[in-house]
């Protein structure tokens, strides 16, 4: 079982994207029994909203399932609880070093998505960028790595 979680700031563009598209990935391959996918902040600033409008349209767009979600913040526990927490850019493993300790961000466990494909850099936040369609197409390369090397 593979269990992962994903993770931005607020909990409802980016980490909420990444948690669906790869929920879609992993049951078109046949492989959702082997996975545990879910989200998190690193902030409290939306705790308890729902997926932000513009990430869902977009997965409907791309035919994506995409469910209801409350988001969450990240706690010291979730470390423990997840094989994988895959974070969204530079900034949310600042957040994550300060939620979890530097030692634990360190680790092989913690990693930025674009690692996965071999890639440098961060998954643009559409909240600020306007454009979910760049944040899809690097999530979705994203998590293709991802679940191609597990």
């Amino acid at each position: 079982m593979h269990k992962i979680l994903f993770v931005c700031h607020g909990n409802i563009c980016r980490s909420t994207m990444a948690e669906f598209v790869m929920k879609d990935l992993v049951e078109k391959a046949g492989r959702a029994s082997e996975f545990v996918i879910d989200s998190a902040a690193t902030s409290r600033e939306e705790i308890g909203n729902d997926v932000h409008p513009g990430t869902r349209r977009k997965l409907e767009r791309e035919g994506v399932p995409c469910g209801h979600h409350h988001s969450r913040q990240i706690m010291r526990e979730d470390l423990d609880a997840w094989d994988y927490i895959v974070a969204m850019d530079q900034e949310n493993l600042a957040g994550l070093r300060r939620i979890l300790g530097a030692e634990a961000v360190a680790s092989p466990k913690v990693s930025l998505l674009l690692s996965w494909a071999n890639r440098s850099g961060d998954i643009a936040d559409p909240w600020y960028t306007g454009n979910f369609d760049e944040t899809y197409r690097d999530v979705l390369e994203g998590c293709a790595a991802l679940i191609a090397a597990l």
